[in-house]
């Protein structure tokens, strides 16, 4: 009688431990094809959020002033993922296992599905015609910094959508992320380009923020979505989730383009640039933007929105540093400490997520 109490006990204590900090990695099935795949999509997050910023400050110090061709290029990227969706969406037969015990039988209508990818697209558009203005008025190496206030905002809107818990290293990171871009609004003298305002510069820092917070929002909901709506256990749900949104993106930014008048300007930068020189940025920054979202898509569907900016976070030290090479960005000493403070949030996020996984691993021993 004694050992059935204490093994109920026992359960009891397990449960609240496992229900006190956030949601840990699913260790239950962490196979080397899916630590693969998780590997493949950090590797497309990481490259396609540094290429794509860099090609984007390319574009602006070249002498290119569209801000909906940025924009475009964003989510014009899809057709390059139809030919793979055409192929899982053949071969049904590849799943994401771990996830079978959060979603159910169920699968959403065609209205439901139409009012998700619609909205999911224009507010991907507006948030990217956010960040395409942001990036004209700042630094690439400041951009990125301000960029990382998207991990704090990502993990107030997953205590909200995503029943996050916070915790001490968790509200570390937070706080230490804010102050890093902070820092950066306070020093702002030294690092305005050449031919931005003051005033242009601090409405790129605002903009940038708003458009961080935007985003982060965005991934909470596109993880809700994954775990309440989107029923099936496929690979091409991913796909599904990043393509017909950006088509539904890219449509409101050829109206953009046109109803703006930006289309004027086409022919002149094209010959400012070359025709060649133009049409390559443009296609390697679509191209680069689409991995990037691939990636972003498979860490919330295979992890959490959270895990993703944590590993978007992880771009912080790359951006900056061929910022300053190739664009000769100032990296001043402000800029420093406002590198390694992200880094630090980084870090202090990592440690919390490598306890909840031991953790996790003795729960599941015990059991």
């Amino acid at each position: 009688m004694e050992n059935q109490e204490a093994q109920e006990l026992l359960l009891h204590d397990m449960e609240d431990l496992a229900k006190d900090e956030m949601p840990p990695l699913p260790t239950q099935k962490r196979g080397f094809k899916w630590w693969l795949l998780v590997s493949l999509y950090i590797f497309f997050v990481l490259s396609g959020q540094a290429i794509g910023s860099l090609l984007g400050r390319l574009y602006y110090d070249k002498g290119g002033n569209s801000k909906w061709m940025q924009t475009i290029v964003v989510t014009a990227g899809f057709p390059f993922l139809i030919p793979i969706l055409v192929y899982f969406s053949c071969n049904p037969s590849i799943p994401n296992h771990h996830k079978a015990n959060t979603i159910n039988n169920t699968s959403p209508s065609i209205i439901t599905l139409t009012l998700l990818y619609t909205s999911f697209g224009i507010f991907f558009t507006g948030d990217n015609l956010m960040y395409s203005y942001g990036l004209s008025y700042l630094p690439v190496s400041t951009f990125s910094l301000v960029c990382a206030t998207q991990l704090a905002f990502n993990a107030i809107f997953s205590y909200f959508l995503n029943s996050l818990k916070f915790n001490p290293f968790i509200l570390n990171s937070v706080v230490l992320l804010t102050i890093s871009a902070s820092l950066l609004a306070l020093d702002s003298d030294s690092n305005i380009p050449k031919g931005i305002t003051r005033a242009q510069y601090v409405l790129g820092l605002l903009i940038t923020i708003c458009a961080s917070a935007l985003f982060s929002l965005l991934l909470s909901l596109t993880q809700l979505s994954f775990e309440k709506v989107l029923n099936k256990e496929t690979f091409s749900v991913k796909l599904e989730m990043q393509i017909y949104p950006a088509i539904v993106g890219t449509c409101v930014c050829v109206v953009g383009f046109f109803v703006s008048g930006e289309w004027r300007s086409l022919k002149g930068e094209m010959e400012h640039f070359g025709g060649v020189s133009y049409v390559m940025i443009l296609v390697s920054s679509a191209m680069a933007w689409t991995a990037f979202y691939v990636g972003t898509m498979g860490l919330i569907y295979e992890v959490s929105s959270l895990f993703m900016n944590v590993i978007n976070t992880v771009s912080l030290p790359i951006v900056p540093i061929f910022g300053v090479i190739f664009f000769h960005d100032k990296m001043d000493g402000v800029k420093v400490i406002a590198l390694l403070l992200a880094i630090w949030g980084f870090v202090s996020y990592m440690y919390q997520n490598y306890l909840d996984d031991l953790k996790s691993k003795t729960v599941t021993r015990t059991e």
